[in-house]
Formats: structure tokens, sequence, C-alpha cells
């Protein structure tokens, strides 16, 4: 649970104008699209009492993170094949799980440590969450997302780090 009094995250007007501005991202950017085609996602994902992280991925490939205090992660997908890769997987894969969400026009920042599961279509955006923790095995929809998400940001963790690699190297 987030630690102080109101249960929520505190976050910097800078992380909520960029989280909305991708929940709000417009769809005619990628062409042509049937209605109920996913060509994004957002996922909150809370890092610990402190640290909420949002995964934004689109379509075409682009992954990024910003996290609650300001800070973000962006551009990678512009040097890095295997994450436009994986953030292209888990957007194509993700129609599925349409079945499982609810289209909604509130953007609720979570309360404790579920995930919120945001997808973006033609006609609206589609929330559900995951829960922390275990996910029942008939919810085959919600653990392939999850196994998909997890390698998304796996690849941003290994660009990350190669980027600080990259930026030591460059510094000797």
């Amino acid at each position: 649970m987030p630690n102080n009094n109101s249960g929520r995250y505190s976050v910097t007007q800078k992380y909520l104008m960029t989280r909305g501005q991708a929940l709000n991202f417009p769809s005619n950017y990628f062409g042509n699209l049937k209605k109920n085609d996913v060509f994004g996602v957002v996922v909150d994902i809370p890092m610990s009492s402190e640290v909420l992280t949002t995964m934004v991925c689109f379509i075409n490939g682009a992954a990024n993170l910003y996290f609650n205090n300001g800070g973000e992660y962006t551009g990678a997908s512009q040097k890095y094949r295997n994450l436009v890769q994986a953030a292209h997987n888990l957007v194509a894969n993700a129609g599925p799980l349409l079945k499982k969400c609810e289209k909604t026009t509130k953007f609720d920042l979570p309360h404790s440590r579920v995930h919120n599961i945001f997808l973006l279509t033609k006609g609206g955006v589609y929330e559900t969450v995951l829960p922390a923790g275990f996910i029942p095995e008939e919810e085959t929809e919600k653990r392939t997302f999850y196994v998909l998400y997890q390698r998304v940001l796996n690849e941003l963790r290994s660009c990350q780090l190669k980027d600080a690699a990259a930026q030591q190297n460059a510094a000797k």
C-alpha cells in the first residue's frame, strides 16, 4: 500500500501529464485500425510503497517507462531491436485480453499493489487489473499478457544497462 495518509502515490505534474498523453494518444497515428484493434498498452506497475512505474507500449514497438517522481526512460526503441520486438509482440497479442476489460474514461492510479492495465483502441480505452502475486490458471488471457509485459520490462532493463555501460565507456 502506498506509504502516505491518503493511500495514494505521490506524483509529479510531469508524470500525470505524460501518463495522460499516453492514455489519450490518437489512434489515427497508426493508420487504418478496426474499432477494437489494440494499438497501445499502458500498465501502471507499483514497484514499492513509494515508487509507481507506468509502462507505455505501442504497436510500432515504441516502449517507454515513466515514474511517479517525474523520471523517465524513453527512446530505447530507436536503438534496440529486441525491445521493439517485445513491445510490438505485447500490443499485437493484447486483443484476447480485451474481453476481460471494461471500457473506461477514468484513469485512476492504483491504490495498492494491483497493476492497472489500459488497452488503447480506436473505439476507446479498456481497463482491467492484475492482482499482485498469483494469477489463477483459468485466467489465461491475463497470465499470457503478464508474461508478455514482463518480457518488455526485461528488455527495457537490458537497454538501461547497455546505455549505462555505453555512458561509462564514453566517460573513460
